[in-house]
């Protein structure tokens, strides 16, 4: 018979208990942040028609070349999720009832056949929050400080940058950028950070755009880097979008200086976020040590998807926020130390007293103690070493002597002080 490799997909992976109890702190923290902001939990399928995550208020053309795809037995096209967005969407397509604004979060598995690279993998988990219902910047500003909050909380000191797609759209329809070659172009300064100027010129070369709108890009890459946006009030009697885009980023600010979030949360005017839903404020999340140079979160508004999904064209007001747990996990470990102090209250060491362990095991259970028991000991030092290792505070060794005393000895593994106390052996059937 054939060995069978052992291998997990490429893209995914297993996490063993000290990394997956880190996990789950950073997944706790999220959720408890989420649920402060007064926002409500929500489950999507993984499984969805192809034709809804393929749709134009998708993800767009980049992230299709990553989708999942599968046929089931009764040959219906579906595909696995690669973000929890359109889905949520969905969900308010089906409800109109819901009451408004509605602020959900949902915590769960996507799927992208993409690069691999640290922290981000073809299999991992998205922590999702959003808005519908407020046409306001109130509802990015709350959004903002939500993750500052919970970044805060995991002692990761982050920068947010952020733009609005209506400013960025709107100065280069006023560069010459037609409107069929919009989404390529905004793809490709998405790039910036990753490939500088001088990609940004080779692959905007590449597209077909004439070589004069190319410098014109490039000169407006370069002029607006270091400017704020008082700088773009110039533009706003040229183009609409660009009159919209500044007065929602200054509404924006006015909100972030007001909540003392400033210093956090940076204007970077070419910000552009690839994704083609996105119709107005945008937003990324950095770790301000630049540890991992990708972002660890990110988000914005996207007034049409819904009511494109429903088909009316009608306009709900959505803005949205995503973190990253598995790129969350990479930054924390590069910041601190993955050991994770065990929340156990009681480890019950049994010498030939496999029952009487579970009894008292099962008793300490029942007053709401976390209590793990030792199932197979074939040394007690071996088990006080782990016991220390693992930081397991107090430890309780059951032998023949504690049984017929009907005695048992907790010892305090941090101090040495040991606690005697009574406990009945024999079983009340």
């Amino acid at each position: 018979m054939k060995k069978m490799n052992y291998q997990n997909v490429k893209g995914t992976q297993d996490y063993l208990p000290n990394v997956e109890m880190i996990r789950s702190k950073i997944r706790r923290t999220l959720e408890d942040t989420f649920i402060q902001y007064g926002c409500k939990p929500l489950e999507t399928p993984i499984l969805n028609y192809s034709s809804l995550l393929s749709s134009k208020y998708g993800g767009g053309a980049e992230i299709l070349k990553e989708m999942y795809t599968l046929t089931d037995q009764g040959q219906r096209e579906l595909a696995l999720r690669y973000d929890l967005t359109i889905p949520f969407a969905k969900v308010i397509a089906m409800n109109p009832t819901l009451r408004m604004p509605f602020k959900r979060y949902e915590i769960g598995k996507v799927f992208r056949d993409g690069p691999i690279k640290a922290g981000r993998f073809r299999e991992f988990t998205q922590c999702d929050v959003d808005i519908v219902g407020v046409s306001t910047q109130a509802a990015e500003a709350e959004l903002m400080g939500m993750a500052l909050s919970a970044f805060e909380k995991l002692q990761l000191p982050v920068i947010i940058q952020y733009n609005n797609r209506k400013l960025l759209q709107g100065m280069l329809s006023y560069i010459g950028v037609q409107n069929d070659s919009m989404n390529s172009v905004i793809l490709t300064i998405d790039k910036y950070e990753k490939v500088g100027l001088s990609g940004i010129e080779i692959e905007l070369s590449s597209k077909n755009i004439s070589g004069d709108i190319v410098l014109k890009i490039i000169s407006f890459l370069k002029t607006s880097t270091s400017k704020g946006i008082n700088y773009f009030e110039q533009f706003t009697d040229k183009n609409e979008d660009i009159s919209q885009g500044v007065a929602e980023l200054k509404e924006l600010e006015e909100y972030l200086s007001y909540l003392n979030m400033k210093e956090q949360c940076v204007f970077n005017p070419y910000l552009a976020r690839g994704l083609e839903m996105y119709t107005g404020t945008i937003y990324e999340i950095f770790l301000e040590d630049g540890t991992i140079n990708s972002s660890i979160g990110s988000g914005g508004r996207y007034d049409n998807a819904i009511g494109g999904l429903i088909g009316t064209e009608e306009i709900f007001s959505t803005v949205g926020i995503s973190f990253g747990l598995d790129v969350i996990t990479t930054a924390y470990s590069m910041n601190h130390s993955l050991t994770y102090s065990s929340n156990i209250d009681f480890y019950i060491i049994p010498i030939k007293a496999t029952k009487e362990g579970l009894l008292l095991a099962t008793q300490l259970r029942k007053k709401g103690y976390l209590v793990e028991l030792e199932m197979k000991i074939k040394n007690l030092q071996k088990a006080l070493d782990r016991a220390n290792k693992e930081g397991l505070k107090k430890v309780i060794i059951i032998g023949e002597n504690e049984i017929k005393k009907n005695r048992i000895q907790v010892k305090d593994m941090e101090t040495g002080e040991i606690l005697e106390e009574s406990f009945n052996f024999v079983s009340k059937r």
